[in-house]
């Protein structure tokens, strides 16, 4: 190349670098990082113009009506008025009158900063109205001040509107009034519950006394029931809510020994306090308090405020059915409170029973039994989840199993014909952590199906067959069907035996999802609630898919068989009022028979029966050698109560209230299942099983092929592990392998899980 050609050349190469240079700056012009800084606080000058334009227009208004309260209106589904309420207890008093140490417990628990602040927390109110943008419910993130503008000047509406004007109006109240002023107000205008607002009135309604007379315990109690005064009001708190409130009243005190306001002596001296037992408003006897206070407790946990509800106005729409609710509280009469005799035998003065009854295909809850009497008994039995479903919890095992594939130790797929080891006390294979659970009264069956299984409710297979299809599964597949109690529980093999606690209410949506072929059934009382100020938008209760068709209608099934043919035969298979209704259902009878149960369903409608020992006082009891104190309300065993002999047990009284009640429900409903499944006892097999030859319980199972007769199964009958066969078992009761014969009251094959699931040694 030629010196004029190498000159051509970098001039070229220097022209196209330039004509780069100027397109790459055109591109990058509007994006200089000075423009961006620009573009950045000309936004932020714009929003804190917006910010003082809104300051400006926004005054602070006229304290709320008071006059305007009115009380609600609770109706049943046809119309009728269940009952009204709404009497507000309102007192105001000066803080003069509020012991100074709960003062501070109020600051250190709610705003520690509260003294200095201007009455807004920015970082705080960020969070709270991004939380509303993306519709994840309450706000959050306010300081006293807030919460007093909140309650005395404006609604409890979840809107990012309603919040821009309480920061604003909280700064001119935090510049316009005295922090005492604020505080003051904040604790007479606060809802805590019991239908008190302001600490006076609830003072009174929890503890008997002027608010001069609580002490530090007292105060700071009420301080912590604030956040949730329904879930955390002691009385009728579950074991989460008092162990929530519980932890709110210690940080409290610990925040005011780091605040230098309380002595460490004093803190460690200050025990927590229960309050006093609620006084019931005339009109709330019998069910129709526990109906009231399960629609109340509805609204609130699908974000109606409660001070807002308590301040009246609605009107409320029950799910109720009053034919339904009549023979849901005839059937407990005539099976069990018309036997009860506490003078004659002490045991019956604990027995409590709960119910609930759902619509599978609406979720619509149309019966309830919350106890003998709201007057008496505040908590209702249909809510609460502190007692042990027991077997009712395996056919979860079961669908979790056939719903995700999962195979035997052996390899071969579950199914009902899957046949396992159903000797007493084998040790459960691939667990880690060791579990061989007893059967009912140590009876080993040896090979046994999974129908069969479920039929005696044989523990050691389905303990088995959690470990199978894999605990955390099994516990993830209870709480989408709706045992909620089980949400964030560790999953261990005692879970297996229903050992976590759960509610009628709750059993009674797991169920109702088997029979609505596994879509999600979430469980309602409320049908509508109207008023002329706010919207309730009802949340849906048809969920999503749960588990497969395929798995709920093989558990379905199989459930048909434990009525048939297990241990609900005598009293739901042979009820007088059956007819030829098709039903599905499970036994359960818990630790030390502390609780026994009974949850089924027919095509139209799920019930769930529960009934457990609740001490009526406190009491001494032996365990394991050793006196234990059971308080009130703790729980007792039920065994001989009720006039029955012995243990009461999943397939007696609370079956007996199931069909007494179930069977006259549903006369003119549906008689037979839509089921799609080859699998259980509601399909009509093409052979019969040998029959099974009965074992003599044992205290050290033998798990040697040569213990087990030829007619348990294939001659290489398993050694702890299943195996599978072919064929379905009949649903023919003539045909049906059968357990062996017992000196124990028939029906009786549920067996008592450990008190503490994490240690079930």
């Amino acid at each position: 190349m030629g010196r004029a050609e190498e000159r051509r050349a970098r001039q070229g190469g220097a022209r196209r670098g330039k004509q780069e240079k100027v397109k790459k700056k055109g591109i990058r012009r509007f994006f200089t990082w000075k423009k961006m800084l620009g573009a950045f606080f000309g936004l932020c000058l714009l929003a804190m113009g917006g910010f003082y334009a809104i300051y400006l227009m926004v005054s602070i208004p006229k304290d709320n009506d008071q006059a305007k309260l009115e009380s609600n209106v609770y109706k049943l589904s046809n119309g009728q008025v269940l009952a009204r309420t709404g009497s507000v207890n309102r007192e105001t008093v000066s803080l003069d009158k509020v012991p100074k140490d709960i003062q501070h417990s109020f600051v250190a628990l709610e705003n520690k900063t509260f003294y200095d602040d201007q009455g807004v927390d920015f970082k705080g109110t960020a969070r709270g109205i991004l939380k509303t943008l993306m519709g994840k419910g309450t706000q959050g993130g306010s300081t006293i001040t807030q919460q007093y503008v909140k309650n005395n000047y404006l609604t409890q509406e979840q809107t990012v509107s309603r919040k821009l004007k309480e920061i604003v109006i909280s700064l001119k109240v935090d510049q316009r009034y005295s922090k005492d002023e604020i505080l003051a107000g904040y604790m007479n205008t606060s809802y805590y519950g019991r239908g008190a607002y302001g600490i006076q009135a609830a003072a009174q309604a929890y503890y008997g006394k002027d608010v001069s007379k609580l002490s530090l315990a007292e105060g700071t109690y009420l301080a912590a029931l604030l956040q949730a005064p329904s879930q955390y009001d002691w009385q009728t708190a579950g074991p989460l809510g008092k162990q929530l409130v519980q932890g709110r009243f210690n940080k409290a005190l610990d925040n005011m020994v780091g605040m230098k306001w309380l002595d460490p002596a004093t803190r460690a001296k200050t025990a927590f306090v229960p309050p006093n037992d609620a006084k019931v408003a005339p009109g709330m006897e019998g069910q129709t308090g526990y109906l009231v206070d399960a629609a109340k407790r509805e609204l609130e946990n699908n974000g109606v405020d409660a001070g807002l509800l308590e301040a009246g106005g609605w009107t409320i729409t029950l799910n109720i059915d009053p034919a339904k609710q009549k023979l849901l509280e005839a059937a407990v009469k005539d099976q069990l409170t018309s036997k009860l005799d506490p003078k004659k035998r002490k045991v019956d003065a604990d027995l409590q029973a709960g119910a609930a009854s759902v619509d599978p295909k609406t979720g619509s809850v149309v019966a309830l039994y919350g106890g003998q009497d709201f007057m008496k008994h505040q908590l209702s039995n249909a809510r609460t989840d502190t007692y042990q479903p027991a077997s009712t919890f395996k056919p979860i095992i079961l669908a979790s199993a056939l719903n995700q594939g999962a195979e035997t130790q052996d390899g071969k797929p579950i199914k009902a014909n899957t046949i396992y080891d159903g000797d007493s006390k084998r040790p459960i294979k691939g667990s880690d952590i060791p579990f061989n659970p007893p059967n009912e009264d140590d009876r080993s069956y040896g090979p046994i199906t999974v129908q069969d299984a479920m039929n005696q409710s044989v523990n050691s297979v389905f303990a088995q067959m959690g470990v199978d299809a894999h605990l955390d599964k099994v516990r993830d597949t209870a709480v989408a069907m709706g045992m909620t109690s089980l949400k964030g529980k560790r999953a261990v093999p005692a879970m297996t035996l229903g050992s976590y606690g759960a509610s009628p209410l709750q059993m009674a949506a797991v169920y109702a999802t088997l029979d609505n072929h596994g879509k999600q059934v979430i469980p309602s009382i409320v049908k509508s609630a109207e008023h002329k100020d706010h919207k309730y938008t009802k949340p849906d209760q048809i969920g999503s898919q749960v588990i497969s068709r395929d798995a709920a209608d093989a558990v379905t099934s199989v459930l048909t068989g434990v009525v048939d043919d297990g241990t609900a035969q005598k009293s739901v298979a042979g009820a007088d009022n059956r007819g030829n209704k098709q039903v599905a259902g499970k036994t359960g009878t818990s630790d030390d028979n502390k609780s026994a149960w009974f949850t089924g369903y027919t095509p139209d409608l799920v019930t769930s029966v529960g009934l457990w020992g609740e001490a009526a006082e406190p009491r001494t009891v032996n365990v394991d050698g050793k006196t234990v104190t059971v308080p009130k309300g703790g729980q007792v065993t039920m065994t001989n109560g009720a006039g029955e002999d012995g243990r009461i047990n999943g397939g007696s009284i609370p079956a007996r209230i199931w069909a007494a009640y179930t069977f006259d429900a549903v006369k003119d409903g549906t008689d037979k299942f839509d089921l799609q499944t080859d699998q259980g006892a509601a399909v009509q097999p093409d052979y019969t099983p040998p029959s099974n030859t009965s074992r003599s319980p044992s205290n050290s199972p033998s798990h040697s092929a040569s213990h087990s007769p030829a007619s348990h199964g294939p001659s290489n009958s398993p050694s702890g592990g299943p195996s599978d066969i072919t064929k379905s078992p009949s649903n023919s009761t003539s045909h049906k392998p059968k357990p062996p014969k017992s000196p124990t009251p028939s029906g009786t094959v549920d067996v008592s899980p450990p008190a503490d699931p994490l240690n079930p040694g």
